[in-house]
């Protein structure tokens, strides 16, 4: 008997303290769309339209896969972590480079400029998230993540349908040449398996694990694929491999 409360207290424990459905849907959101977002209308105009079908079943693979490493946790509840080695400082010193090129800053007379500034910047700006012990506090910035992914895409259709760049018809069904890119690129967009792990053990409900992994790839696939379909409609075969950069010629 001892044994059997011993398993019941940390469930009853969880069940009481922990993060909503909600907040960790944001917060799977927020894992699963990210910066892929940027390269998918390039993965697109590489396969062909055919590729789409690829993407979808890329889709559907990892999030199978998502519910194998829940069952897993299931078996073993000391898996509690998945060790994540994060080069998003590095990309968005990148980006913000190609945006603002001739940014810098000094410090005790030492100038710092280029993507140094920017990926020093950035860790700053993320550096205060790390403090936080509390999934549930990280589900309101997870929820900015999600309405930044959002807003892009939307962007993106503003510039296609007012500023003048247009939707234009690609013909390219399918590209056996470039379809290696392009499933790099797709399994890329799905790559928030690391953080699973943690999203589950920090849930007040562990059994609606399995909803929150459906809701969070299925509208990361509407906006994955909503992305790829108006940046390839509107730049076709000219597709830069980041989709901001073809913005910044037009």
């Amino acid at each position: 008997m001892d044994t059997s409360r011993e398993n019941e207290l940390p469930q009853s424990q969880q069940q009481g303290r922990g993060t909503s459905f909600l907040k960790t849907c944001f917060n799977g959101l927020n894992a699963l769309t990210g910066v892929g977002i940027l390269s998918i209308p390039y993965a697109l105009s590489q396969g062909g339209w055919l590729s789409l079908l690829l993407f979808f079943l890329v889709a559907v693979l990892c999030w199978y896969t998502g519910l194998l490493l829940r069952r897993c946790m299931d078996l073993n509840p000391l898996i509690k972590t998945y060790p994540d080695i994060v080069e998003f400082l590095i990309l968005e010193g990148d980006n913000l480079h190609k945006l603002f090129p001739n940014m810098g800053f000094k410090v005790a007379g030492l100038k710092i400029g280029g993507k140094q500034a920017f990926v020093l910047l950035i860790s700053l700006v993320i550096l205060p998230t790390t403090w936080l012990k509390s999934l549930g506090m990280l589900a309101y910035v997870s929820a900015g993540g999600v309405l930044a992914s959002f807003l892009l895409v939307v962007c993106i259709f503003w510039i296609g349908a007012v500023d003048g760049v247009g939707f234009h018809k690609s013909n390219v069904l399918l590209n056996w040449r470039g379809m290696p890119t392009a499933i790099g690129m797709f399994n890329f967009c799905y790559c928030g398996h690391p953080v699973f792990p943690t999203l589950c053990s920090s849930m007040r409900d562990r059994n609606r694990f399995s909803k929150v992994l459906l809701v969070c790839f299925v509208t990361s696939t509407i906006n994955y694929g909503s992305m790829a379909v108006l940046g390839y409609l509107m730049y076709g075969e000219h597709l830069k491999s980041q989709g901001t950069l073809n913005l910044l010629i037009n």
